[in-house]
């Protein structure tokens, strides 16, 4: 299982890395959550440079978007994509839903973690 993850690196902008899980790995443990939010967003939706508030795990449920990084590179996030999104300082990043239907997903808000830490 790959799990992408958003990060702020020592140059204050938000990198993405593939993290490969494996199926006996501590990620795949039970991790204390405190909320989850199922998200609805239209086609052509576009949510300029921000960083996210807290740790989260966002999956995408149904449709396309696409992740913007400073460094001009665009990531495409389809169906079935985990990402852990912690680039909680820095120039952030950019979301836009790329599918002619809504990109549905749910996000679910990690605590007592350090950012880079996969583990509890």
């Amino acid at each position: 299982m790959i799990i992408s993850r958003i990060y702020t690196g020592e140059d204050n902008q938000s990198h993405m890395e593939d993290l490969e899980i494996s199926e006996h790995s501590v990620p795949t443990a039970l991790q204390r959550i405190d909320s989850i939010t199922f998200r609805s967003h239209a086609p052509g939706r576009f949510s300029d440079w921000h960083c996210e508030s807290k740790r989260n795990y966002i999956i995408t449920l149904s449709g396309e978007g696409e992740i913007g990084l400073g460094d001009g590179s665009i990531h495409k996030i389809g169906p079935g994509r985990v990402m852990l999104v912690e680039d909680l300082t820095g120039h952030g990043h950019t979301t836009r839903v790329s599918s002619n239907v809504p990109r549905v997903t749910v996000a679910i808000p990690l605590t007592n973690q350090t950012p880079g830490s996969m583990d509890e």
